[in-house]
């Protein structure tokens, strides 16, 4: 199974932002981190998974164990819905993305196990500017 951690970051809210993912997969490490502009921390959230999702898919990896410290993210993919239709968009491309592997699992995590993630976001934050 694939280990992927997955944290997005802005600087304001909304505010510059980015997508950060740290994946273990086979023995090998994909660190990624991806400039989104202008987003809300939520926003952020949700376009670090699908980013992460989309690497995933095209290194043909077909079972997932995703890692996120967003409890909105994680909740949302588990039941596949969200209260704030601001971020139904996010989730219905989140979904389409997981229904294509064979398996995969969202799990909540705190914050302290996401620094390699949470790191890549902030990187990525820096290169709105660059």
């Amino acid at each position: 199974m694939i280990e992927v951690y997955v944290d997005g970051a802005s600087a304001g809210n909304p505010g510059p932002s980015g997508a950060g993912v740290f994946i273990k997969a086979e023995g090998n490490l994909i660190r990624s981190s991806m400039p989104l502009g202008m987003l809300t921390n939520h926003e952020a959230e949700f376009e670090a998974l699908i980013h992460a999702l989309t690497l995933c898919n095209e290194h043909n990896f077909r079972t997932l164990s995703i890692r996120t410290d967003s409890q909105l993210v994680s909740s949302a993919v588990d039941n596949r819905y969200v209260k704030n239709k601001v971020y139904q968009p996010y989730l219905t491309r989140s979904l389409a993305l997981v229904d294509q592997f064979d398996l995969c699992f969202i799990k909540w995590i705190p914050s302290s196990k996401n620094k390699n993630a949470d790191e890549l976001a902030r990187k990525a934050i820096q290169l709105n500017t660059a």
